[in-house]
């Protein structure tokens, strides 16, 4: 038996699998299906899981109100289930979703926003002004990445513009584009797309990498803007990738 092996249950299997504590509970881990950003901790009993699964979106209970609680109910910040497992234990979930809205109750991305400081700490990717947004751009997608994980820095990229679009920041450049609007976010795509161009012309290849790294940011603000997950993109690439080459016949 190949142990790398995916297992799929029923659901019913699913839940019968799962090791419940003394209190009939288990923690819940829920993650950004697109950005796999760990979102919150909750906990689910068998009941909620089972609200969960037949309704497609995330029922928790809570352990100190002590009755059920369906994300999003008031706030309209539902979060719908993509995929579900338990861990290699079977007393921990994992529930992938797409949220449609902050997950935290202080209107943050994710309840994870309190961090350490470390020596290398996460740092601000969106600038105060048009030009440090330029050079945080240049500066985040030349970061150095192995050949297995150098395309990463474009998800952390998105997932950071995700949290402008909720929290706005004063003083962020992405939060300056997101209240001016799509105009202005297809203006700054199309300033950059042109200036790209004209380092291409001109054989300036340092500066074609400023100018792209600037149109790659203000696209993923532009998707941001639309809701239109990078993934997608990554899918329809993908997709026309495996499609038979025109040349082949």
């Amino acid at each position: 038996m190949n142990r790398d092996t995916d297992m799929t249950v029923s659901p019913e299997q699913f839940a019968a699998n799962v090791k419940w504590d003394a209190q009939g509970l288990a923690p819940a881990i829920v993650q950004d299906a697109e950005s796999k950003e760990v979102l919150t901790l909750a906990y689910m009993n068998e009941e909620s899981l089972r609200r969960s699964i037949e309704s497609g979106e995330t029922w928790f209970w809570s352990r100190s109100r002590q009755e059920f609680w369906h994300k999003g109910a008031t706030s309209g910040n539902v979060q719908k289930i993509v995929s579900l497992s338990y861990d290699c234990d079977g007393d921990a979930l994992l529930v992938g979703v797409r949220p449609a809205g902050p997950a935290c109750h202080t209107g943050r991305v994710s309840c994870f926003f309190n961090k350490a400081a470390l020596d290398e700490g996460v740092s601000d990717i969106a600038a105060s002004s048009a030009a440090e947004a330029g050079a945080e751009s240049e500066r985040v997608l030349g970061q150095e990445a192995d050949a297995s994980g150098r395309f990463d820095v474009l998800g952390e990229l998105e997932r950071v513009i995700a949290e402008r679009f909720v929290e706005r920041p004063e003083g962020a450049y992405t939060t300056y584009l997101f209240t001016k609007g799509i105009d202005k976010i297809l203006k700054k795509v199309g300033e950059e797309a042109a200036e790209s161009i004209i380092a291409a012309k001109n054989g300036d290849n340092d500066e074609l990498r400023l100018e792209v790294s600037d149109l790659i940011y203000h696209l993923l603000v532009l998707l941001e803007e639309r809701k239109l997950p990078l993934n997608e993109i990554m899918r329809e690439l993908a997709g026309r990738h495996e499609r038979p080459r025109r040349d082949q016949y």
